[in-house]
């Protein structure tokens, strides 16, 4: 099967509720995502609400605190908003790496593998019944010596310590207290919790899910989202051919991917979309093919949108691809397009309007840098 990239970056769009938005909660938005990146909370929510057709920021946290999402350190080891039923899976791949018995992590944290697993273990054990902020959990890991060497990486805001345990479910994220986070054990938190699968268990889940956000991808580019491709190009090839027919591979324009067999027809019979949006920061568009995809992001203008300490800035589309970045200043919403080019005013006049509703702001000005 022959496709071009309008056809697919049209599909995106429309499995991704970015073109047309849905009416959509945003537990539905996340579990198409396969996942919403919530390092910061203000992009996941924006994420969601930029997708939905009407509703104000506020629904991811809600969902969070009710156990319909779950907060916890996932893909590329960045924390992400998870459907409970999709969650356990994404963790099953991300433990499979076995990142914290690699020798580069003992020498960096300090800690072995056994280190770790006594870590596992306390930690159910102290989490068992109970919510707890940062320092109380690791205030009560310390009354055992034999973490005392571990407390700064355990005290760490970026949680390095404590992904390995989170992604062996031995913790995840809590409702927040006040500007504390907490933690807790995702058994006791998440209703219907189904514990950590066996990876070969988990990867058709997990491909499946984000073939159909994300579709058509390589089992590189999957590696890549997944795991900054750190993960054996050996077994996540495996994960994709023992797929078989629940596969299809297609042609795009010269390169070839992978799709669900059972949106096939649905992308070959896909218009291209002519249509202008603005998406926040740290979105899923981007994030789930990679910054790196030159089809979606022009090459020379990568910077722009993948800037320094890991920020990814807020993106213009136009039909599908990244042609701008944007940002607010007051009351105006500021765009930025690529190349030069000419800032369709009109119909980002539009787009300005649900960016307001989604950052909880009366209104913006339209105005080109």
């Amino acid at each position: 099967m022959r496709l071009t990239w309008d056809q697919v970056l049209a599909w995106r769009m429309r499995r991704q509720y970015v073109d047309p938005r849905a009416g959509r909660d945003a537990v539905e938005v996340a579990r198409r995502l396969c996942g919403v990146q919530a390092q910061v909370t203000s992009a996941a929510e924006t994420a969601v609400a930029l997708r939905r057709s009407a509703g104000e920021p506020g629904a991811v946290v809600a969902a969070l605190n009710e156990g319909r999402l779950v907060k916890t350190w996932a893909m590329r080891g960045t924390l992400h908003a998870l459907t409970p039923d999709l969650a356990p899976s994404v963790l099953s791949l991300m433990a499979s790496a076995r990142t914290w018995e690699k020798p580069a992590w003992t020498r960096v944290s300090g800690a072995t593998p056994e280190d770790v697993a006594a870590l596992v273990d306390a930690v159910r054990e102290i989490l068992d019944g109970a919510v707890l902020t940062r320092d109380e959990l690791v205030t009560a890991l310390l009354k055992k010596p034999r973490f005392h060497p571990m407390e700064e990486h355990l005290r760490s805001g970026w949680g390095s310590m404590l992904k390995p345990l989170a992604w062996q479910g031995a913790l995840c994220h809590g409702p927040a207290q006040g500007t504390s986070i907490t933690f807790a054990n995702p058994a006791q938190l998440i209703p219907g919790w189904s514990g950590i699968p066996d990876p070969d268990t988990a990867a058709p889940a997990v491909i499946s899910a984000y073939l159909g956000a994300y579709g058509p991808a390589t089992p590189e580019i999957f590696n890549a989202w997944m795991f900054r491709g750190f993960l054996s190009k050996k077994t996540v090839r495996r994960w994709f051919s023992d797929l078989g027919e629940q596969l299809t591979e297609v042609e795009v324009e010269g390169r070839t991917g992978f799709v669900l067999t059972a949106h096939a027809d649905e992308l070959a019979a896909t218009e291209p979309a002519r249509s202008v949006r603005l998406l926040g920061p740290f979105d899923q568009y981007v994030l789930g093919p990679g910054t790196n995809d030159t089809i979606l992001l022009p090459g020379d203008h990568r910077a722009k949108v993948s800037r320094t300490a890991g920020w990814i800035s807020p993106l213009v589309l136009i039909d599908g691809r990244i042609a701008g970045t944007w940002e607010t200043t007051g009351a105006d919403l500021v765009v930025s397009m690529f190349d030069d080019a000419r800032a369709p005013l009109k119909e980002l006049k539009g787009e300005a309007a649900h960016v307001a509703r989604a950052l909880g702001q009366p209104g913006f000005t339209i105005r080109a840098a």
